[in-house]
């Protein structure tokens, strides 16, 4: 198969020394196997797995891999990975047997007369993935995985198959030239790794990560490896002594429970490291402390002790179990000012969710011996099925592959739907998200949202916990600018789609009705004369009126811009109070000013509000005033930023901060430090330990205000840092 360890298909003839070198390892390998699937499988499920061992060893007699061993090592290490997560017989046997139609003369009848049709069928699962041939790499790679998710929604198993060949290709990749071991690495960090811990599986997804970042950082591998040495000495102490008191602590109220440090993979702190932007010694989260009961209920009460014990952070507590992640994953994330004042993070789980925690999918029953079809657990169903929504909507395969990057790496919320429902969305995700979420002609035909049974606009934002009803109306249609406002690879792919298919007519039938509306809403008759119509044309330099519409109706120019052009010439001209106007796309003529009430920035997703003697108004769709004005007037409408916004914008940042000696001179110089200004500072002590700050800071758009508030928040005394909404 195509993305193994490439085979040597001549015959060898090695040495008498190494021929019984390789015979003992194979040995070994075969030993190990059996030992382990004799300790869970039936005696006549191990004589078919014996069987396997034989039936591969013959027919890759003489093949190699680069490494120049036997190239039936790699199968037997590959049925050890899923022996060793006491995965069903016919997985073991199936690893055994997975490059058996690709790389040999053996073909599929010959293998189902063998050993079954089940078994078969994953072997062939496994072998179509990268069977045929592409004409470029980015299109083969698509098309992989598209096979990969057919394969992985009719039987799950095959995937994990994948997942174990890929795992044992990583740990041996030290034979392979310089160039092929970073394509693999960068390929399983951008799309194995993420697939596994979507699929729940973290021991396999963590190795995957660090194998991968070691073959392309080897220099910054070995420096974040060398540093976690260093810091282990001085934590362990402190780590081992928060884990003796909470065990005794536990043990004092009669709680049974396993209590033992940990500590975050390597990739992990690099790439917490690259999100926070700040170097290994400001990194406070690297060792933790995990707590394993025998119930939920105990979790619960196990997080109250150590609340009396310890100090939480505020804020940094997460509920998994109450509400599971979209792989399974449960478990209570806590936050603690730990001994000595450091933080500590603490996670308090079940035995059964801990193994589920690190084996995923793996883990569920479905897979065990005993039960041959694996059917998909309903989460991990849920996200394929969205996946290939996704691929049956999109022509082009790069296209796909990039909205299943998008969906590999979920930071999570959890809203609800009117019925109590969980919809799982990516942080940042909209209503008209959750309406995409709920099904394609739901987003198709939505007109607006109620968020904690307030009207919204669709591109509000949702955090966590919100509760979502989505309006529709048979005539609505979406239109390009609702990409500006998803984020999920699925609502992406449905509008997309959906324009791709729009006709003419709709378009101009669609800009028809925007600009009557928008004529009435500017005062003005909805029957255009001849003249005014040929006016309007030259002004916009266009020669046909339906072209016009059209434009309209595609979301090209916006309908009250257009209406607003035919006010009479008369009329006052509006001011503005804003010095430099926004760079606003579509509105040139037009007077801008911002909202003082949010201070949007470039970035942010914004709506403009037609105000009498200001002109157009921006405004952030989360500020308040949008939901607020919005159920007294229709003169909102959609806007965009323009490519390439120069300037400085003025945002509001609020602190909490520990009352230390010199706290507000050491914020001051980060600000300065990311060549941003400080316009105005508002400070209001609560108690004697805490005060909160409020700054009016420049900045040029929303990555400049997120790089400065990455590195306040990386400060010692700031326990908060947000950015002021109003």
């Amino acid at each position: 198969m195509s993305m193994t360890t490439p085979l040597t298909r001549r015959k060898t003839h090695p040495t008498n020394r190494a021929s019984v070198a390789a015979g003992a390892n194979r040995r070994s390998l075969l030993g190990e196997l059996l030992r382990d699937v004799e300790a869970y499988l039936e005696p006549n499920e191990v004589e078919v797995i014996q069987r396997a061992c034989a039936f591969g060893a013959q027919v890759h007699a003489g093949q190699q891999r680069h490494s120049g061993g036997p190239y039936i090592d790699h199968p037997l290490a590959v049925a050890a990975i899923l022996a060793n997560m006491r995965l069903d017989s016919h997985s073991v046997t199936a690893a055994i047997l997975h490059d058996v139609i690709e790389d040999t003369p053996v073909v599929l009848d010959e293998l189902a007369s063998e050993f079954g049709h089940d078994i078969a069928q994953l072997v062939d699962g496994v072998s179509k993935i990268g069977r045929i041939e592409f004409d470029s790499r980015e299109h083969a790679e698509a098309e992989n995985f598209r096979k990969m998710l057919l394969a992985m929604s009719k039987d799950i198993r095959v995937i994990l198959i994948k997942l174990a060949d890929r795992l044992h290709n990583m740990r041996t990749l030290d034979s392979l030239s310089h160039e092929r071991r970073k394509r693999i690495s960068k390929q399983t960090l951008d799309i194995f790794a993420p697939i596994a811990n979507r699929l729940g599986m973290h021991a396999w997804t963590r190795e995957l990560e660090d194998l991968s970042f070691q073959n392309l950082y080897p220099k910054r591998y070995s420096a974040i490896r060398k540093e976690l040495d260093k810091r282990r000495g001085n934590h362990t102490k402190i780590i081992e002594l928060t884990r003796r008191k909470i065990s005794n602590e536990l043990k004092g109220v009669g709680i049974e429970s396993t209590v033992v440090g940990r500590e975050k993979n390597i990739y992990s702190v690099y790439r917490k490291m690259q999100a926070r932007r700040v170097p290994m010694s400001e990194m406070r989260d690297i060792f933790a402390i995990r707590v394993i009961v025998g119930t939920a209920d105990q979790c619960y009460r196990v997080l109250g002790v150590i609340h009396n014990l310890y100090k939480p952070v505020p804020g940094k507590f997460k509920d998994y179990i109450a509400i599971p992640k979209a792989n399974g994953y449960q478990s209570l994330h806590t936050l603690l000012f730990g001994t000595f004042g450091q933080s500590l993070e603490v996670q308090i789980r079940t035995n059964d969710m801990h193994r589920v925690a690190e084996s995923g999918v793996a883990s569920h029953g479905h897979y065990k011996s005993g039960n041959k079809r694996g059917e998909t657990p309903p989460l991990a169903h849920s996200w394929l099925m969205d996946l290939l929504e996704v691929q049956a909507s999109v022509g082009n395969p790069g296209e796909f592959l990039e909205h299943l990057k998008t969906d590999l790496f979920p930071d999570e919320i959890y809203v609800f739907t009117p019925q109590g429902d969980i919809k799982k969305l990516p942080k940042g995700a909209t209503a008209l998200d959750f309406a995409y979420a709920v099904h394609s002609d739901v987003g198709n035909q939505c007109v607006g949202a109620k968020i904690e049974h307030e009207l919204a606009p669709l591109h509000q934002t949702l955090s966590n916990g919100n509760h979502v009803e989505i309006l529709t109306a048979r005539s609505a249609r979406p239109t390009p600018l609702w990409l500006n406002y998803v984020v999920t690879g699925k609502a992406r792919a449905a509008i997309g789609t959906y324009l791709k298919n729009q006709h003419e007519s709709d378009a101009i039938r669609l800009g028809r009705q925007l600009l009557e509306r928008s004529l009435k809403a500017v005062g003005l008759t909805t029957r255009l004369k001849t003249q005014q119509k040929v006016q309007l044309l030259g002004q916009l330099g266009r020669d046909d009126w339906n072209e016009l519409l059209a434009d309209i109706g595609a979301g090209r120019r916006l309908p009250m811009v257009v209406a607003r052009q035919l006010l009479p010439e008369g009329r006052p001209p509006e001011k503005s109070d804003s010095a430099a106007p926004l760079p606003i796309k579509g509105v040139e003529g037009m007077s801008i000013s911002y909202g003082r009430c949010c201070r949007p920035i470039p970035g942010d997703r914004i709506l403009g509000l037609f105000s009498t003697g200001r002109g157009i108004v921006i405004h952030n769709v989360a500020c308040p005033n949008v939901i607020e004005q919005g159920k007294r007037t229709d003169n909102w409408f959609s806007v965009e930023w323009a490519a390439d916004v120069k300037g400085d914008f003025a945002a509001d940042v609020r602190l909490e901060v520990l009352n230390r000696p010199g706290v507000l001179a050491q914020l001051a110089a980060v600000v300065a430090e990311e060549d941003s200004n400080i316009n105005r500072v508002a400070v209001v002590a609560r108690d004697d330990r805490n005060s909160a700050i409020r700054f009016t800071i420049e900045v040029r758009n929303r990555q400049h205000l997120a790089r400065i508030i990455r590195r306040l928040r990386a400060r010692r005394s700031v326990i908060r840092v947000t950015r002021a909404k109003g």
